[in-house]
């Protein structure tokens, strides 16, 4: 199982340094922070750029895994996107790791009182971005022609590090979504039961995370594409309660998912208040009981 933490934008990056790095040390594979303009509890709040942020963590840290979590079309473009992820693919030496989703009704959809889509209107627009944004990410050159995006022999260059791409990760709960990322992702995430803030303990989602699973292994077999050759990412904290209760419960949540079937497993740094409220010394004797970093073992 590899092991991840998303750090909310909400500090200085004086404080939030620190963070990035430490992530780093503890020996997390991955960190990642939220993409949004605003965000539901915090629109009030400090609230930082997650392409700036990322640069900054890159620039703090040699080997960890950095990316957004998620991404989305509410208020990013595939193009202008793309020009920001191959900057800070360059700038991590190859390290980002970018996760788009469909984006939800929220202040992100009404903060530029851009028009308000439906749930369809929403899902096809992010099957285009996805594909779009996959194709700028693989291609030097560019035609794209949709209901929502038409682009005409965009340049994109220099390429990314690695080949054919850089990791997209995509999040999905239906079977559109599904069907998009067995096409084009290298790593599915899920947070449980989709836009659901009601946290409810870990064990007692595994049913509905293995039905989820199970739906996605369906996607890739209709997509021709062997399930085996897709990560599965579970994003906690929000609908999945209950992992940093203590070093034991992750424990028991790492094992009980990884038997489920998944890959990777991401907390959120834990907080002194709502949301996400938890101790951050359950983050440092996990990392130091389970050896993360050390000898690749986990």
């Amino acid at each position: 199982m590899r092991h991840g933490v998303l750090i909310l934008p909400e500090h200085r990056w004086a404080r939030a340094r620190e963070r990035w790095v430490l992530a780093e040390e503890l020996g997390f594979d991955h960190a990642w922070t939220y993409d949004h303009l605003m965000w539901r509890w915090f629109s009030d709040k400090p609230w930082f750029a997650a392409v700036p942020t990322l640069a900054a963590a890159a620039g703090a840290t040699s080997r960890i895994a950095l990316g957004t979590l998620v991404a989305s079309p509410n208020f990013r473009h595939p193009v202008n996107f793309a020009k920001e992820l191959l900057s800070l693919d360059d700038i991590s030496g190859g390290r980002i790791v970018c996760g788009v989703g469909a984006g939800a009704e929220g202040y992100d959809s009404r903060i530029r009182n851009d028009p308000q889509l439906s749930r369809g209107q929403r899902a096809a627009r992010f099957g285009e971005f996805v594909e779009l944004l996959d194709g700028l990410l693989r291609e030097e050159r560019t035609t794209f022609r949709g209901e929502w995006y038409t682009v005409e022999d965009v340049v994109v260059k220099p390429e990314c590090l690695a080949a054919p791409r850089l990791p997209l990760a995509v999040a999905a709960a239906g079977p559109r979504g599904m069907a998009l990322a067995a096409r084009h992702a290298d790593i599915w995430v899920t947070s449980g039961a989709p836009n659901m803030f009601e946290s409810e303990r870990y064990d007692r989602v595994v049913p509905l995370l293995k039905e989820q699973l199970a739906e996605l292994d369906r996607a890739c077999v209709a997509q021709g594409r062997d399930p085996a050759g897709l990560r599965r990412l579970l994003l906690t904290g929000g609908s999945v309660g209950g992992v940093l209760e203590s070093v034991e419960s992750w424990r028991d949540a790492t094992g009980m998912l990884e038997d489920a079937g998944f890959t990777d497993l991401v907390v959120h740094w834990p907080r002194p208040d709502f949301p996400f409220e938890g101790r951050e010394d359950v983050l440092y004797e996990f990392a130091a009981a389970a050896g993360l970093g050390k000898d690749g073992t986990r």
